[in-house]
């Protein structure tokens, strides 16, 4: 894992939003599309900002997944991550090759699970850009999370400090109102992406990335198992990296 360290937010954004670029473009010469995985959330704001401007990629030749949704939430609701996605990114870049969206407000999630499941093994995913939680977890993996399961896409709980970071960033009314159960991309899954780039900033993650850095490969900080990738790079603000022993 390499670890990259910015003055700010913005640069961290900038940086990272660059190395998903070069990458996204070999994938398209070398095989004639990219397939990415996008993550939402504030730790993403300046990074898709970015990455949406580059005309260097051929966007009509990306395929693109994403990691999580609530189960039970609309696209129309603020917090969806579609509406998310859909606005940050796919109505930004023009014609995709194709987006798939999980829907969380379907009346069968088992079901949606098994359709993402069947569309994402035909796609070896080239790049994937992700967050750590306040929790340390992975998509919607909250801690202990399972490192074992190899469906791509399964049904997970929400502990209560991964609901209250989506209050405390202002997605919800109330706590009361953050759901409690999501579809999530797996860590197998994600760990099968041939290059991960992650974006974190803020000092409300320190503790999180220096447990995923510089702890022990753990299911209680499921962002540890990058350690394990042979091709992540972490981008950090200041704030961010302020726990950590020792930066590059």
């Amino acid at each position: 894992m390499e670890r990259f360290v910015f003055a700010t937010k913005e640069e961290l954004g900038q940086a990272a939003a660059e190395a998903a670029a070069r990458e996204i473009v070999a994938a398209i010469q070398t095989s004639g599309q990219a397939n990415i995985i996008l993550a939402t959330g504030a730790s993403q704001f300046a990074t898709l900002e970015h990455l949406t401007v580059y005309r260097e990629i051929d966007f009509s030749a990306v395929v693109m997944f994403h990691l999580d949704e609530y189960i039970g939430l609309g696209m129309e609701h603020p917090a969806s991550f579609r509406k998310y996605l859909k606005e940050r990114f796919v109505d930004r870049v023009g014609s995709l090759k194709a987006y798939y969206f999980i829907n969380g407000d379907t009346a069968d999630p088992a079901a949606e699970c098994r359709r993402l499941n069947e569309l994402i093994r035909a796609h070896p995913i080239d790049v994937a850009l992700v967050g750590i939680g306040e929790n340390g977890h992975l998509a919607f993996n909250d801690p202990p999370a399972d490192f074992e399961t190899e469906e791509p896409y399964l049904i997970v709980e929400l502990d209560e400090k991964c609901r209250r970071q989506q209050f405390g960033e202002g997605w919800f009314p109330a706590l009361k109102d953050v759901p409690r159960k999501a579809i999530s991309m797996s860590i197998r899954q994600i760990l099968k992406s041939q290059i991960i780039i992650v974006s974190v900033p803020d000092q409300r993650k320190a503790q999180a990335v220096k447990g995923a850095l510089e702890g022990p490969v753990t299911s209680l900080c499921p962002s540890s198992i990058l350690q394990r990738h042979p091709n992540c790079g972490i981008y950090l603000d200041l704030e961010s990296a302020s726990l950590l022993t020792s930066c590059d």
